[in-house]
């Protein structure tokens, strides 16, 4: 079995080899211009709030990297993925701030010795103080204010990693803002995620319809998944979350997998994809300083990736929204100091996709190595102080489809594998 083993291994690695190899060539036979057009496809904007990292013992420091998926319909490109556009916004080509809500929201970090990493989920209807941005559209100072951590993009991504920072602590290095029609452009080029719902599942507001199982999402149909929030959990943003890992996490294992590296067309398609899908900041916008951030994503083990959301409460001003919970702050805290959310192999440490935490204790978790599939859930509770998380290896579960939340299907409420049934004239949206 060794034998065989290693004999696959260097298969693969021959194959990547050659992928890698072919893709050189494509790029140094297309020349200067290629390079130069996957530069040209990048936008950015500057970054000049969310702290400073602390070095390690050796003089490393981590990468905090903000993950913002915006819900624009600045272009006709998302108007029509999108929906819910004026004519005046279906025929624009230009952003404009007011337009644009971070409905998306992940800190990303890797640590200081590229041996772990986390990424946190922030709930969208998360309230806080909105701080003193300057309004990207109209250069005024935005007087600091209550309201959803989302709304923050309206004023630019400079002013999110400024609400995250001032929410979390934790700087905040690097953002990267895609859009309804680069989250089509993305799992297109790699030829669809893999996915998997536990049941019958379709949310009349994103359009998701999917039979119990897995599915291979691409194009609208990946979109839909990532924006459903009535389809799964208690259909809320919690349930949402869980369902976004799993897809990121899935897309990760794609874009890493030997059928992508050996695959040079691919690559090129993905990378123009990718260049052409994204907003960065400017300490990110220029194909060598993404191909570093990438190399620097490749170190960490897909074994000690922990997904995982921050743990809220209801908003006892607004039952719509919610706060951090008590328990928050540990977390936060665990983050900032570059602590491991996983356990090393060999630690000991029990198989299983859930992480702990306490007000008082912190947090403590360890990653899964078995090939089971957990039930994907990221829930958390303040009485408790659970928080779930999911660890890239062990997000192959499947997304667990509401039964407490409720849709509307010609007038009457159901459950979302109820509206299933009752919505045969509506396409299963898995490619």
């Amino acid at each position: 079995m060794g034998t065989v083993g290693r004999t696959r291994r260097a298969v693969v690695r021959r194959r990547i080899g050659a992928g890698v190899l072919a893709l050189l060539l494509v790029i140094v036979g297309s020349g200067v211009a290629f390079y130069l057009h996957l530069n040209g496809n990048l936008r950015t904007a500057a970054l000049t709030s969310g702290g400073h990292e602390k070095a390690n013992a050796s003089g490393h420091t981590p990468i905090n990297l903000l993950v913002i998926g915006s819900d624009t319909r600045s272009s006709s490109a998302d108007c029509a993925i999108g929906g819910d556009c004026s004519a005046s916004s279906a025929t624009s080509t230009k952003a404009t701030s007011a337009s644009a809500n971070g409905d998306v929201l992940m800190v990303v970090h890797i640590s200081a010795d590229r041996s772990n990493a986390t990424v946190m989920s922030i709930p969208r209807d998360t309230m806080i103080t909105v701080p003193a941005c300057k309004d990207a559209a109209t250069g005024a100072a935005e007087t600091p204010h209550t309201d959803r951590i989302n709304s923050t993009l309206q004023y630019g991504a400079d002013c999110t990693s400024a609400a995250v920072h001032q929410l979390t602590g934790v700087p905040i290095d690097h953002f990267l803002v895609i859009d309804f029609a680069g989250v089509v452009k993305m799992s297109d080029a790699i030829g669809g995620v893999p996915v998997c719902v536990n049941n019958n599942v379709y949310d009349p507001y994103s359009h998701l319809k999917l039979a119990k199982g897995t599915h291979t999402l691409q194009g609208k149909a990946a979109l839909e998944f990532l924006r459903t929030r009535h389809g799964f959990g208690d259909g809320g943003d919690i349930g949402r979350t869980v369902a976004q890992h799993i897809f990121l996490s899935s897309m990760l294992r794609e874009m890493k997998s030997a059928s992508t590296l050996a695959n040079p067309v691919k690559v090129v398609k993905l990378a123009d994809a990718a260049t052409s899908a994204v907003t960065v900041d400017t300490g990110l916008g220029s194909v060598n300083s993404l191909t570093s951030l990438a190399y620097q994503l490749g170190q960490v083990p897909g074994s000690r990736t922990t997904f995982v959301t921050m743990p809220t409460v209801a908003d006892p001003a607004n039952p719509n929204t919610v706060i951090p919970a008590s328990n928050a702050q540990a977390l936060f805290t665990k983050i900032a100091d570059d602590t491991s959310l996983t356990k090393p192999a060999g630690s000991g440490g029990t198989a299983t996709a859930r992480s702990t935490a306490t007000a008082s204790s912190g947090v403590s978790s360890a990653a899964t190595s078995r090939g089971t599939t957990p039930t994907g859930s990221s829930t958390s509770s303040a009485a408790t102080g659970d928080i779930h998380a999911t660890t890239v290896t062990a997000a192959t579960g499947c997304a667990q489809v509401g039964t407490a939340a409720t849709v509307t299907v010609g007038g009457r409420a159901m459950t979302p594998t109820q509206a299933y049934a009752a919505s045969p004239t509506v396409p299963d949206s898995a490619n």
